[in-house]
């Protein structure tokens, strides 16, 4: 086992510290403890009857040798691109900022030797076409992953037919094999037909496994490896925190205890969830954790069918930027948020501050001060003029950022989704609200087996000139 750990720290949501309004007592942290434990257990048979595939991610080595492969075939590219959207693309991200140089992409000392990487996440078209002119004379040198169970989200197949144009183009049909790398399902849907067409390298999405709990399988990890990223490392931190989660022990599992609080604030009216990372390389963890949050727990109903609308509202920021823009909010407006930090003990590297003018002498308490020292004093400060306003903190601390400490924070939040949702009783791995507007989008497309509902969209795709001021 690493000796780098994740730790979760939860004293500053208590009644000790808050008072019985807003601070959890030990008796309801008792109560919490009789209501979760037995859920811990229940997903555990979940797990076993394959309604929890994800869980098992960490242990599927033939899997990670795939990617292995298949990145080490891609040795050489100057330029790697992920096509993808929602999970397909922010768990990429957030692997790519957390455990590369913050100047990857700028410093080729910093890339050791892997390529360029970007993640196409959008069909904003300004942006498309700034990566594209700017890759055009490198087509021959850059490699696509084109990420999709199905093939047929409507985003990342229009990337990818345009890609694929481009490519044709440049170096012909017959070369697009070297090209693309497809991540899709393993036996059907329209991008493994393309893909058993052209004779893609590919790599499996999942069964079983939601795109938003899919970043520790090929769906994440391809990237990673490309980029330099130790997966073996990522898997056996994932798995490492697999036996602290399954513990039947309430107070000894911080996946059951993370679950238990939020839901116990959710329904005292804190129903806001903001995370907030002191460390930039974890700022695109606080996008993935929306998305995981988001989609798994906003349902309308629960498992009985019953009307319920129920849903913690996640909400990202970055400290110490975001100090200086929502902290004012989140004291004196409404106490309606449950706030989790993230923070890190050893950055890996430091800098000092220099020295203050002595024109100023008020700044010389900063002079010869380490960075670090300041970023985790900011996080310490912020953390008790919250609780001051009698606002509920938790922690996760990092010893540092590393490969293993990040796959345990992944399998962590992944876990406390899982049981977070048996609390609300709702289905934590549909989507179902998704789908309207994924239809809506196909019929203002032209897609013909949506000609109904471009009909019944039509009022709404122009503008009503007397609501126009």
């Amino acid at each position: 086992m690493e000796t780098a750990q994740l730790k979760f720290y939860y004293k500053n949501v208590t009644a000790e510290v808050l008072g019985k309004e807003h601070g959890i007592t030990k008796e309801q942290f008792d109560e919490l403890a009789k209501k979760t434990a037995p859920l811990i257990e229940q997903l555990d048979e979940q797990r076993k009857a394959g309604k929890a595939r994800y869980r098992d991610l960490p242990y599927q080595t033939e899997m990670a040798k795939s990617v292995r492969n298949v990145a080490d075939s891609v040795k050489g590219c100057e330029n790697f691109v992920v096509l993808g959207i929602g999970g397909s693309a922010l768990g990429n991200t957030a692997l790519q900022t957390a455990l590369n140089p913050y100047m990857y992409n700028l410093d080729e000392k910093q890339r050791k030797g892997s390529p360029w990487f970007f993640v196409l996440d959008n069909v904003d078209p300004q942006q498309l076409k700034s990566f594209l002119d700017w890759d055009q004379d490198k087509l021959d040198k850059t490699v696509f992953n084109v990420i999709s169970k199905s093939g047929r989200t409507a985003e990342t197949a229009a990337q990818f037919l345009t890609i694929c144009s481009l490519l044709e183009q440049r170096i012909g049909k017959d070369r697009l094999k070297e090209r693309i790398i497809a991540t899709t399902d393993v036996k059907e849907g329209t991008l493994r037909k393309i893909t058993e067409q052209f004779g893609f390298r590919n790599l499996p999405v999942p069964d079983g496994v939601g795109g938003r709990f899919s970043v520790l399988s090929a769906v994440g990890l391809l990237s990673a490896a490309v980029c330099g990223i130790d997966i073996e490392s990522l898997l056996a931190g994932a798995a490492e925190m697999d036996k602290k989660v399954s513990l039947q022990d309430f107070y000894q599992n911080p996946a059951a205890v993370i679950a238990a609080i939020n839901w116990h604030y959710y329904n005292r009216g804190k129903r806001i969830s903001v995370m907030m990372p002191y460390s930039f390389a974890l700022k695109d963890f606080a996008d993935w954790y929306r998305q995981l949050w988001a989609e798994s727990l906003g349902k309308t109903k629960d498992t009985t069918g019953r009307e319920v609308f129920v849903g913690p509202t996640p909400v990202k920021a970055l400290g110490v930027t975001d100090q200086h823009s929502q902290v004012q909010l989140y004291r004196e407006g409404p106490n309606d948020k449950l706030f989790t930090f993230l923070s890190v003990q050893d950055f890996g590297t430091d800098v000092e501050i220099g020295k203050a003018p002595d024109i100023v002498p008020e700044l010389d308490y900063l002079s010869g001060q380490k960075m670090s020292r300041l970023i985790n004093s900011e996080k310490t400060a912020t953390e008790y003029a919250l609780l001051a306003s009698k606002r509920p903190c938790l922690t996760v601390a990092f010893d540092k950022i590393c490969p293993y400490t990040v796959g345990q924070f992944i399998y962590l939040f992944e876990t406390a989704t899982s049981l977070a949702g048996l609390l609300f009783n709702i289905n934590a791995y549909d989507q179902p609200a998704v789908e309207l507007g994924k239809d809506a989008t196909l019929a203002l497309m032209g897609s013909g087996d949506y000609a109904q509902l471009a009909e019944k969209i039509k009022p709404f795709e122009q503008m009503d000139s007397r609501f126009i001021i």
